[in-house]
């Protein structure tokens, strides 16, 4: 019961027509929080909580397009964070998917070609044709060819950040973190040949030093996996999602989208 009521707090985060709204004109209601789904890999069938089968997926994007919600660029969420003007619809969300995993290309892909959505891909480069769950550079770049699915940053191999800081000197943890931000940053744009300036943090692990360091390294925003909507007040380089995991059907989903539409105006 515990579980299935994180996984509707992180579907909170949906939108009406399962694609981008285009309804979002000048004098538009703008949303005072948006909700972002962090996934992590697709199955056909049941493998385990953090893999969500295509079906719960599909059911999922129902509830967002019968809730009212519209799914919307992850970039568009960040521009509206920092009070750019841009216009989204009242009640938007912007869907993630962190690692690479390589159900991404063979279980997402067909439904999202089928159903464009915009899609925001953080990837860690070293898993990148080196790992056997991972996709291949060739895989990343076909899925990169449509202007729905944007590639960024999950630092280089993805390493606990609290661990590290633990076992190394402060003087080489600083260079650590450094290498980590820039070297998947400098990988991913020679690999895709796109600008990279957005970041999740592996394990949702940061603090004061690595947002520092990760907007000097040139990225203008990091995303967490704290359970919550994004609000304008909230930090750049902190940016909450919602972990979403198999457990989440129709009803949890439900659930959670008219518990987030009761606070847009």
């Amino acid at each position: 019961m515990a579980l299935r009521m994180l996984v509707c707090l992180l579907l909170l985060s949906c939108v009406p027509p399962l694609w981008a709204a285009d309804d979002a004109g000048a004098g538009a209601p703008q949303p005072q929080r948006v909700l972002i789904l962090a996934y992590h890999r697709f199955a056909t069938t049941r493998v385990d909580s953090m893999t969500v089968r295509i079906d719960t997926l599909r059911d999922q994007l129902q509830a967002i397009d019968a809730n009212g919600y519209r799914i919307v660029p992850l970039a568009d969420v960040v521009r509206w964070q920092r009070g750019d003007a841009v216009a989204l619809p009242a009640r938007a969300v912007a869907i993630t998917v962190d690692d690479g995993h390589r159900s991404v290309y063979d279980v997402l892909r067909p439904l999202l070609a089928a159903h464009p959505i915009p899609v925001t891909l953080f990837v860690y480069p070293s898993a990148i044709s080196n790992a056997g769950y991972a996709m291949t550079w060739d895989q990343l770049r076909a899925l990169g060819q449509s202007a729905d699915v944007a590639i960024e940053s999950h630092t280089y191999w993805h390493p606990n950040f609290h661990t590290e800081r633990a076992r190394q000197t402060p003087a080489d943890y600083r260079r650590f973190v450094s290498f980590q931000l820039r070297r998947s940053r400098e990988r991913l744009e020679a690999e895709i040949g796109r600008p990279v300036t957005l970041l999740a943090w592996p394990f949702g692990v940061h603090d004061a030093q690595t947002d520092e360091q990760a907007a000097a390294e040139g990225y203008v925003a990091a995303f967490t996996i704290d359970a919550r909507p994004v609000r304008r007040t909230d930090s750049a380089m902190a940016l909450p999602r919602y972990l979403m995991t198999d457990a989440c059907d129709t009803r949890c989903m439900n659930g959670l989208l008219r518990s987030a539409g009761g606070s847009h105006d």
